[in-house]
């Protein structure tokens, strides 16, 4: 498999506010330690150094999460793993009404791109449409959707 992984589509605006927030979340939590531990010098150190290196990496992760598209395959990058699904064990890209039960009431939560792969498995990818990559742009979801299905429908007519 290539190399070659190109994202269909620019980052949001919202993904730097999801980082800003967990910075104050992570300072917080620093804050919050070092009063309940009474620490001081190095431990206060240490602590601070543990929590700015666990806010770049899951900062550096937020900005490259997404799906990414290459010659042979969907790959998709989550917070905590990535994926790569080759074109042909792809049986179709499909948009899903996602749904979450709560109690007796259904919420309705906006759409997403699904993967149905041959095997009847499903995979879910980062693409929504009221996520932050795509809640005030609704014709960029659109597009990806689409870009994606198609380049899954002409890997499958290359095999053909």
């Amino acid at each position: 498999m290539t190399d070659t992984w190109i994202r269909p589509y620019t980052p949001g605006a919202g993904r730097w506010l999801v980082i800003a927030w967990e910075a104050v979340a992570l300072a917080l939590l620093g804050w919050a330690t070092v009063r309940q531990f009474d620490l001081d010098g190095y431990a206060v150190h240490l602590l601070a150094g543990v929590l700015a290196g666990t806010w770049t990496l899951g900062a550096w992760r937020i900005l490259q999460m997404g799906a990414y598209l290459g010659p042979d395959g969907l790959r998709i990058r989550g917070l905590l793993r990535s994926r790569v699904l080759h074109w042909q064990d792809v049986a179709h890209v499909r948009l899903h009404r996602a749904t979450h039960r709560v109690g007796p009431w259904e919420i309705e939560s906006g759409m997403t791109v699904l993967i149905e792969r041959r095997d009847g498995t499903t995979v879910n990818t980062e693409l929504w449409a009221q996520g932050v990559d795509f809640h005030s742009r609704p014709a960029v979801f659109r597009a990806v959707y689409h870009e994606l299905r198609d380049h899954h429908l002409r890997a499958a007519n290359a095999v053909a």
